[in-house]
């Protein structure tokens, strides 16, 4: 079984130690990685790669890179690449990403995109503030359409 979890074609969610795999990535074809950490290596690979500086914390503000990593996981994908979303442990601020994209971009309810990200990787549970963040953003983008 792979260490990346495959959300969607070109989406994956993993741990910071699956990320840092050079053969991993290159296997699933990975062209951009989201590090959802202040501290987590990047893996050594030459390829597009943000960093996120939030820490797993309920009060750490994540929604602010909401529309940040879901555009980039999105043009990423339209350019025929594809994305990894990770953070030390790949449970709570890269499932939190995940999930706000694909709120924004299929078109899911929070609950709807929870159990999508939950059915390929069990573990994820985003902090309270996360939940709650997404739940804003959920409203925000309710308002948007």
């Amino acid at each position: 079984m792979s260490e990346l979890f495959k959300v969607t074609d070109s989406l994956f969610i993993s741990n910071a130690r699956a990320a840092c795999k050079r053969d991993l990535l290159i296997l699933e074809g990975i062209t951009c990685c989201i590090n959802i950490s202040r501290r987590q290596p990047f893996p050594d690979i030459d390829l597009h790669a943000l960093r996120i500086p939030v820490f797993d914390h309920p009060l750490q503000n994540l929604s602010d890179y909401f529309d940040q990593c879901a555009d980039l996981i999105a043009s990423t994908m339209a350019s025929g690449g594809k994305c990894l979303v990770y953070c030390k442990h790949g449970r709570s601020r890269s499932a939190t990403i995940c999930i706000a994209y694909l709120m924004k971009y299929k078109n899911l309810q929070l609950r709807e995109a929870f159990q999508m990200v939950k059915d390929v990787r069990p573990s994820i549970e985003p902090n309270t503030g996360f939940w709650s963040q997404l739940e804003s953003y959920e409203e925000s983008l309710q308002r948007r359409t």
